[in-house]
């Protein structure tokens, strides 16, 4: 098991148990919580960005040294305990976002 870190809409940080292998973006859908990876030595951990993963990072709003994708960060030994946030603007759509669509 590894473990991530959140400071959570109130402030107040905490700690979640997640598999290896799990990636940001659904670990962040599935607990409700904000992201952008705050430790940049556990960035530096992490598998450089793909030109494509870039290529959409130039699209986003508020961009820092750590930026990246949540569904293209796996969950691993490297990265245990690893603090993230969302930046203060983002794009992210989900089908739930749609008019007519059901919220699961």
């Amino acid at each position: 098991m590894s473990h991530l870190r959140n400071p959570g809409k109130n402030g107040a940080e905490h700690s979640f148990e997640v598999s290896a292998g799990d990636n940001l973006m659904d670990i962040a859908q599935a607990e409700d919580l904000e992201m952008e990876v705050e430790d940049p030595e556990k960035y530096d951990a992490m598998p450089e960005p793909s030109d494509d993963e870039n290529d959409m990072l130039d699209l986003a709003f508020g961009l820092t040294e750590t930026s990246r994708l949540g569904c293209q960060v796996k969950m691993s030994k490297e990265i245990d305990g690893v603090r993230i946030r969302l930046p203060s603007m983002t794009r992210n759509l989900q089908a739930a976002d749609f008019k007519g669509a059901k919220k699961s």
